[in-house]
């Protein structure tokens, strides 16, 4: 429920009534008045009572959190925990429950599409321009730890033998973990090379004094 009705003599006792009942605060809401309007109780005030709609305000967070739980509920996938996270930059939230893995699908791309959806139906409700994230049982984390691992392996493997080594194709949010994990090597450079969804990642030896590059993931 995000939206009462409520009845009193004056604006202000029908929205403390609807305060009551909520529980909400003041700060957290937005009045309609919807019949009346007499601020305080006047001698008018016995003829006519006052109707006002009380109605909380929209969270983007609190969207994209309550839109995870009904859609793990109506496919029977138990109830949901969600942690949520807000930033200057962005919104996380992390749903753990059982049978989740069925929203990650293969290398994460089932769990894409559910961050766009989240995303489509948080930002009509709220107008927030900070990106949902939506991860679940941290898998987002762990993919990129796997990443940060594998792009400091092939670095060392490149330093030592002057080879350049090529990623097989990865989405653009993955190639983005490589080349933010090697940004600062003295001894590697980073580009992707190819069209999507082929697109890789290149890491060749930085090479004496010429300058580190880094194409567009």
């Amino acid at each position: 429920m995000r939206t009462v009705e409520a009845e009193g003599r004056s604006v202000d006792e029908a929205v403390q009534l609807a305060l009551a009942e909520t529980g909400w605060s003041s700060d957290d809401v937005d009045v309609e008045v919807l019949q009346g309007g007499a601020g305080r109780l006047g001698w008018l005030g016995a003829r006519r009572r006052t109707r006002v709609r009380v109605s909380l305000r929209t969270n983007k967070l609190e969207v994209a959190a309550a839109f995870l739980r009904e859609m793990a509920r109506v496919m029977g996938l138990g109830p949901l925990a969600v942690e949520t996270t807000e930033t200057l930059d962005y919104l996380l939230v992390d749903a753990r429950g059982p049978g989740l893995g069925l929203l990650i699908g293969r290398r994460g791309a089932i769990l894409e599409d559910l961050e766009r959806i989240v995303n489509a139906v948080a930002g009509r409700a709220a107008p927030d321009r900070r990106r949902v994230l939506v991860d679940i049982e941290g898998y987002r984390r762990k993919r990129e730890d796997t990443l940060e691992r594998l792009a400091a392996r092939l670095a060392e493997r490149v330093r030592r033998t002057g080879a350049p080594a090529t990623l097989e194709p990865m989405k653009p949010s993955e190639r983005r973990v490589i080349h933010l994990a090697l940004r600062d090597s003295p001894y590697v450079n980073t580009r992707s090379e190819g069209e999507e969804p082929r697109r890789r990642v290149v890491i060749s030896p930085a090479g004496g004094d010429s300058p580190r590059r880094e194409g567009r993931p």
